[in-house]
C-alpha cells in the first residue's frame, strides 16, 4: 500500500481519568500511533480547586479545561507518534463518559468559568451519585402517572442521567440553573468546541435524557414534579444527529489545538461503551459488548423492542442506526478492585508483590488464582458504587459473607471478582428472560488484561468470551465514526468490517468450574434479592450521610 495515498482519522476518547487520541489508518483500522493525557483535576469529589469549597457526600465533577487540554496535547502527540502527516487526516471523532452534564451559557461556556466557587456550576461526572433522591421522586411519579416511557428504561431512570442531575441543579441552586441556558452532555459539548456549532447526539438523548419517540418528558410531568421545572427540556436539544453523522467541520481554533488541519470532518458525538461496539465489529443483533474498566456498559443492537427490567435504556439508532440499542451496566467493577487494595490489603502483601516482581493487583490475583471455587467460603456483592442494572439503586452498598479469622486478603479478593461475574449473569440472564437473546459475549476495555479475571466470567456465564483486538477500543470506534462522517464508508456497519478488530471465543468456560460457580452464584442470587429493596443499606447510608453533614 502506498502510505503516501492513506487516508487517516483521529478518534479521541475521553475517560473518567485521562483523554486519549489514536491516529488509524480508514483502509484497515490500524492504530499507528497513540496518546494519553491525564486530567490535571482528575475527578472533583471532595472540594472545589481554588475556592476549597466542600462538596457533599456522592459528588463527582470534572473540569472542562481538562477536555480541552487533551485536544491541545494529546492529539498533536499522538500524531508525531503515528509519523501520519496531518494533511492526511481526513476527520476526527470523539467519545465521552456518559451522563457527564454541564450548565452552559447560549454560547456555550461552561458556568464554572464564571462561577468557579458554585458546585453547581462544575460539570457533574456520570458518577456524581448525588442526585438519588431526585431520581427516586421521578421514578415515583412517572409510575404512579403510568409514563409511557418508563418502560424504556427499565421501570427506573437512574441519579446519573440528565433529569436527575438537572432536578437537583434546580432545587439546590436555582441561581445557577436559570443562568444555564444549555444543559449539554459533555459528548456534545466537545463537539461545539470543535465545530462552533452547536449539536445533539441520539445516544445521549436517548439513554441519559429520556428522549423516545421524538419527544422528552412532557412539561406537565416536569410540572408536576417542580413548576420551575417544566421547561427544563428547553435546554435541551430538539433536533437530534445521528450517530455517524457530520457534526460540522475542524474550526481554526480547534485546528490550532491539534494540529489537524482546518476544515476537516468532525463527527457526531457519542458515548465511549456504544462507540466501542463498532470498534469491536460488534454492531449486528445478539452481540453483546461488555466494556469492562473502572465500571462496566453493555451494550447491545437487536431488531427487535422489548422491555427489559432495569435496563439502563433501549434507543432506537442508539448504537447504530437502524436497529434497537439496549444498554445495561454495572457502577462500579474495577473501582471495587481499586478500592479493596488501596485500602484492605497490609503491607506485607505489597512487600512481597515487589520481591515477586508484581504489581499488587497482579499479585492478589496470582493467589486468587491458586484456590478451587468455594475455597475461600464467602460471597459477595458488587454494589460498591450501587446498582446499575437491575436494581437502578445508586444508595446499595457492598455487602461480603462468609468472613472468618481465618479469611485472608486474596479471598475477598477472588470474592470480589466473582461478584463483578455474577452481576453480569444477572443482567444477561435478565435480558433473556424478556425475550432478548444474547448471542455473543464481547469483552473490551482495560480488565481484559487479567487473564484470570476473564476466565472466571467465561466460568460463571457458561459461555464464551470474544475480545476486542484493540486497546483503545472507544478510540478506535471514534475514529471508525469519523471515518463514516467523513464520507470514507457508507454506513457504521461497513466501517465496522473494514476497521473494527474481535477475536472470537478466546476464553472457554470450563465444565466443572462453572458447575461449582452456579452453586455459588445461587447464594449471590439470594443475597442479591435479600437486599433489593435497600432497607439496611439505605439506613445506614443515611446514617453516614447525617454524621458526615
Amino acid at each position: 500500500m502506498n502510505v503516501d495515498s492513506d487516508r487517516y482519522v483521529v478518534g479521541v476518547d475521553y475517560g473518567t481519568l485521562s483523554g486519549r487520541a489514536v491516529v488509524v489508518r480508514v483502509s484497515d483500522g490500524a492504530e499507528l500511533g497513540s496518546a494519553v493525557h491525564e486530567y490535571a483535576h482528575r475527578v472533583i469529589e471532595e472540594a472545589l480547586p481554588g475556592s476549597g469549597v466542600r462538596l457533599g457526600p456522592d459528588w463527582a465533577l470534572q473540569s472542562p479545561a481538562d477536555w480541552i487540554d487533551v485536544l491541545r496535547h494529546a492529539v498533536p502527540k499522538a500524531l508525531a507518534v503515528a509519523q501520519v502527516p496531518a494533511e492526511q487526516v481526513i476527520g476526527i471523532g470523539t467519545d465521552f463518559t456518559a451522563c457527564t452534564i454541564l450548565p452552559a451559557t447560549a454560547d456555550g461556556h461552561p458556568l464554572c468559568e464564571e462561577f468557579p466557587e458554585r458546585p453547581h456550576a462544575w460539570p457533574k461526572l456520570w458518577k456524581h451519585h448525588a442526585a438519588q433522591s431526585h431520581a427516586d421522586r421521578i421514578n415515583a411519579l412517572a409510575a404512579e402517572r403510568g409514563e409511557a416511557w418508563l418502560p424504556r428504561y427499565g421501570g427506573k431512570i437512574s441519579s446519573e442521567w440528565a433529569f436527575a442531575k438537572g432536578l437537583q441543579l434546580l432545587e439546590e441552586d436555582p441561581e445557577m440553573y436559570d443562568r444555564a441556558d444549555r444543559w449539554i452532555e459533555a459528548a456534545d459539548w466537545i463537539i461545539w468546541q470543535l465545530t462552533g456549532v452547536e449539536t445533539r447526539n441520539v445516544c445521549t438523548a436517548g439513554y441519559k435524557a429520556v428522549h423516545q419517540d421524538g419527544a422528552y418528558p412532557s412539561e406537565d410531568f416536569l410540572a408536576a414534579l417542580n413548576p420551575a421545572f417544566s421547561g427544563f427540556t428547553r435546554k435541551l436539544g430538539q433536533e437530534l444527529a445521528p450517530l455517524g453523522g457530520l457534526a460540522g467541520r475542524l474550526t481554526a481554533l480547534a485546528a490550532e489545538w491539534t494540529g489537524l488541519p482546518e476544515g476537516i470532518a468532525v463527527a457526531v458525538g457519542n458515548v465511549d461503551a456504544h462507540v466501542t461496539a463498532a470498534a469491536a465489529d460488534a454492531v449486528r443483533p445478539g452481540q453483546m459488548v461488555a466494556i469492562m474498566g473502572t465500571s462496566t456498559c453493555h451494550v447491545m443492537c437487536s431488531d427487535q423492542l422489548a422491555e427489559v427490567p432495569g435496563m439502563c435504556g433501549v434507543v432506537r439508532d442508539g448504537i447504530v442506526p437502524g436497529l434497537w440499542g439496549y444498554e445495561a451496566g454495572q457502577s462500579a467493577v474495577g473501582d471495587i478492585f481499586g478500592w479493596f487494595v488501596d485500602n484492605c490489603v497490609p503491607a506485607s502483601y505489597a512487600d512481597r508483590a515487589a520481591e515477586a516482581g508484581l504489581g499488587l493487583h497482579e499479585y492478589l490475583t496470582s493467589l486468587a488464582a491458586e484456590q478451587k471455587v468455594g475455597q475461600h467460603g464467602l460471597v459477595a456483592l458488587d454494589w460498591h458504587g450501587g446498582n446499575r442494572s437491575v436494581l437502578v439503586d445508586h444508595t446499595l452498598s457492598g455487602v461480603v459473607v462468609g468472613q472468618t479469622l481465618a479469611t485472608r486478603p486474596e479471598d475477598v479478593y477472588r470474592a470480589l471478582i466473582e461478584a463483578t461475574a455474577f452481576g453480569a449473569r444477572t443482567i444477561v440472564e435478565t435480558f433473556e428472560a424478556a425475550g432478548v437473546p444474547v448471542e455473543e459475549f464481547v469483552v473490551a476495555g482495560g480488565l481484559l488484561k487479567n487473564g484470570f479475571l476473564m476466565q472466571t466470567y467465561a466460568d460463571v456465564l457458561r459461555r464464551p468470551l470474544s475480545v476486542i483486538g484493540s486497546d483503545q477500543g472507544p478510540a478506535l470506534g471514534s475514529a471508525i465514526h469519523a471515518a463514516v462522517a467523513a464520507g470514507a464508508y457508507p454506513d457504521i456497519a461497513a466501517a465496522a468490517a473494514d476497521m473494527g478488530k474481535r477475536q472470537a471465543a478466546v476464553y472457554a468456560p470450563d465444565a466443572g468450574r462453572a458447575d461449582a460457580y452456579d452453586r455459588l452464584y445461587a447464594e449471590y442470587r439470594r443475597l442479591h434479592d435479600h437486599f433489593a429493596d435497600g432497607g439496611m443499606l439505605h439506613r445506614l447510608r443515611a446514617i453516614r450521610n447525617e454524621a458526615s453533614a
